[in-house]
């Protein structure tokens, strides 16, 4: 093989002594035009350079927000928080996947192979079985793959890296299940029947796990000796929000009606998702980055695929939030919280007790309210919003000017901004720090994300010329 090898390298070497359309000059790789494309829901925050911190007196005199003058990148974010029907989009993406795994699974321990059943019309769970079950139709490429990776799979997956079948759909319809197979697989979902009641059985949301892999680039870059493979993590998260955090964060108070229907019904489909972890969230956009590029791989051949989705850094939040004022209070300006008409702005808790005087008692609606002037809505009040950042309580003292960030891995305490449905004003304002630990779940936090943009022309206070 090394005797190939060596041999086509120097064929190579001889052939591009050839003919060549360069006529011998230096005139770089033809890679086509780059021409960026705005994500859906999204808003392009031009690059610049503001004043990060508290520019008022700090009336809570935490004095973790000296002002400090830094520059971020141009980004995309986020016009609204992630609400329940775009996180639900997520859950049920998990879920479509984990059954379909389990059935592949199923069939390939009792030997089932793929039928003949198309859409609806599955005859049994062989036609869920996985793609790769019969070596004779794949291509070279899969066959090879096949017999010397998923075969074989990983020390901690068997079956990584197995092809599903999702041509096939999935069949809800008790009645109509193919096979007993099947059934038993779709009964392994649901909660037992000793823990139903009322008739009901759910899901039990418990099984539905993301599985995903990122590499640490700051330890690998930083680190002077290890191989790739160890920075590469892989996690495994529970996708489900806590929705009893609606119980646990109020004692002494009924709000059974948002635990039991604020998350799935319909009803608040365009309301932020909360109850979501800090890892959940890293979660969901790990989610977003391959729910996307898949679809470039399969619809867009010969597209770039799209960079990732993430959280923004703590310095981007406040840059985004400020909407391109300086020193201002609130994402509108301020000082006040409400208009000259006399109408709350954003939707928090104005007086004591009063949470409703702002016309929401919990959140309301992410598109809510005026946006800022990156056109983007409640990034004062509604819900607080993770940010990637850690948060110590002298990084401004430290952070570099350019994109200032703390990454610490070993710090679980992440970075809130925004302020939420039950915070006094304070909280509101953009240069308030919070923190929250990356495994707590809260009924007043949720999140938004950005993606990186291509390119260094999008500036926001660059000179006109």
């Amino acid at each position: 093989m090394k005797k190939f090898i060596a041999f086509a390298t120097i064929l190579t070497l001889l052939v591009s002594c050839g003919k060549s359309s360069d006529k011998g000059e230096l005139v770089g790789i033809n890679g086509g035009k780059w021409h960026p494309e705005k994500p859906y829901g999204m808003a392009l925050i031009p690059g610049g350079a503001f004043i990060m911190g508290k520019s008022d007196a700090d009336l809570a005199n935490v004095e973790d927000a000296p002002t400090k003058t830094v520059t971020v990148r141009a980004f995309y974010m986020d016009e609204t928080e992630i609400t329940n029907s775009e996180y639900r989009q997520f859950v049920e993406w998990v879920k479509d996947s984990t059954v379909r795994v389990r059935l592949a699974i199923f069939a390939d321990l009792n030997g089932q192979t793929p039928g003949t059943g198309k859409g609806k019309n599955a005859t049994s769970i062989g036609d869920f079985a996985f793609n790769d079950s019969d070596p004779a139709k794949m291509s070279p490429y899969d066959k090879y793959m096949y017999d010397n990776y998923y075969s074989v799979g990983t020390s901690d997956d068997q079956y990584a890296g197995r092809k599903l079948n999702r041509k096939v759909k999935l069949i809800k319809d008790t009645k109509l299940y193919p096979d007993e197979y099947y059934t038993e697989v779709m009964d392994s979902m649901y909660i037992p029947i000793a823990e139903s009641y009322n008739g009901l059985r759910t899901m039990d949301v418990n099984k539905l796990k993301f599985r995903y892999s990122w590499m640490d680039i700051q330890a690998a870059a930083k680190a002077k000796v290890g191989n790739r493979k160890d920075f590469i993590k892989t996690e495994e998260v529970k996708v489900y929000p806590d929705t009893t955090v609606w119980i646990k964060d109020f004692a002494y108070s009924y709000n059974e009606p948002m635990h039991n229907d604020y998350f799935w019904h319909k009803a608040y489909g365009d309301y932020p998702v909360v109850g979501v972890k800090w890892t959940q969230a890293k979660a969901f956009c790990a989610w977003r980055t391959l729910n996307k590029n898949t679809y470039v791989k399969a619809k867009k051949k010969g597209h770039d695929l799209v960079n990732s989705f993430r959280l923004p850094t703590e310095a981007e939040w406040e840059y985004a939030a400020r909407g391109g004022l300086e020193s201002a209070t609130y994402p509108w300006g301020g000082p006040y919280t409400k208009s000259d008409r006399g109408c709350f702005l954003a939707n928090f808790k104005p007086n004591r007790g009063d949470y409703a005087a702002d016309e929401a008692l919990y959140t309301v609606e992410a598109k809510s309210y005026d946006p800022n002037g990156y056109n983007l809505y409640n990034m004062a009040g509604n819900v607080s919003e993770w940010t990637d950042s850690s948060y110590d309580s002298n990084a401004y003292e430290y952070v570099s000017s350019m994109n200032p960030n703390v990454q610490d891995g070993s710090n679980k305490r992440k970075v809130l901004r925004g302020g939420s449905w039950k915070d006094v004003a304070y909280f509101l304002q953009v240069s308030t720090r919070d923190y929250e630990y990356a495994d707590s779940a809260r009924s007043y936090i949720g999140f938004r994300t950005v993606q990186d943009y291509m390119g260094t022309k999008a500036t926001g206070n660059g000179k006109k010329k």
